[in-house]
């Protein structure tokens, strides 16, 4: 692993961390009315391509960061949509 996967996985890291405190927000009060489903579905959909074009670049550190992040960001879109009906 050279220095450039290591700055990529930290990279990807910090972005992949920013998404847990507004999931666990989400689940401990069960409140989505100012979050917007609009926005994270956008976001999901770019990571799924970022993970795909980590698979077609055999990229290591893009595979694995933003796969965890698509499963983060996944949870969060079904929280937005559960909890809308409440």
């Amino acid at each position: 692993m050279n220095y450039l996967d290591i700055l990529g996985l930290f990279a990807g890291t910090c972005v992949t961390l920013a998404t847990i405190p507004q999931i666990l927000k989400v689940w401990k009060t069960k409140k989505v009315k100012e979050i917007s489903l609009k926005m994270f579905g956008t976001l999901t959909f770019g990571i799924a391509i970022w993970v795909v074009y980590g698979i077609l670049k055999n990229d290591l550190p893009i595979i694995i960061t933003n796969s965890i992040s698509l499963l983060l960001n996944l949870i969060m879109v079904y929280f937005i949509i559960y909890y809308e009906k409440e």
